[in-house]
């Protein structure tokens, strides 16, 4: 299976970094002959609206949302639950996504950069122990569409989501030494995708 990092903007090279310690030799994904190269893409943190731009300036924007709508197993980190979202709350003025996650997702819902924390939370990986999240000027998600899977919470808020081949968290487990949201991807998510195709 060949996993890419989409490269554009954001925490790119912590992304790569966990799939590495996944036992995932990953590539970066720039173009679209790039993103044509990989069976499955994890969409970093950073700033979604950037994202979405240098990816139509690229001329990744509609090859991706068109990968994903056909089935491309994507993982989406904080931005990336942005950019994976059907629908967004508080966007900017004709902010777009790549969609597919029956979803609906506030940006900054947690607050400001200053607001930034870490706590230990539950995730729904048949694990009891509780993951290390990184909440940095992090979404949440105020809807999930009924065949969406709510694996995480910070109090009622839904913060991890999986929808078959796509799975998003509005925190960032690429900077803690816990890869247990990478290794759910691989095995629990891009695998049985994948499969299925073949």
């Amino acid at each position: 299976m060949k996993v890419g990092v989409l490269a554009l903007q954001g925490d790119v090279r912590e992304h790569i970094s966990a799939l590495i310690a996944c036992g995932v030799t990953p590539t970066t994904v720039r173009r679209a002959s790039e993103l044509a190269a990989v069976d499955a893409l994890v969409l970093p943190g950073g700033e979604s609206t950037t994202i979405a731009q240098l990816a139509e300036i690229f001329g990744l924007f509609e090859p991706l949302k068109s990968r994903i709508a056909h089935g491309m197993p994507v993982y989406g980190s904080c931005a990336g639950m942005i950019l994976l979202a059907d629908e967004i709350l508080d966007a900017k003025e004709d902010q777009k996504t790549f969609g597919g996650l029956d979803i609906t997702v506030r940006r900054n819902a947690f607050g400001r950069q200053v607001d930034s924390f870490e706590s230990d939370i539950e995730f729904d990986d048949g694990s009891k122990e509780l993951i290390r999240a990184v909440f940095i000027r992090a979404p949440w998600v105020e809807r999930v569409g009924k065949d969406v899977e709510v694996l995480s919470r910070v109090d009622t808020h839904p913060v991890a989501v999986r929808s078959g081949h796509l799975l998003a968290t509005s925190f960032h487990p690429e900077l803690t030494a816990d890869h247990r949201i990478h290794r759910y991807f691989i095995d629990e998510v891009a695998k049985p995708a994948l499969q299925k195709v073949q």
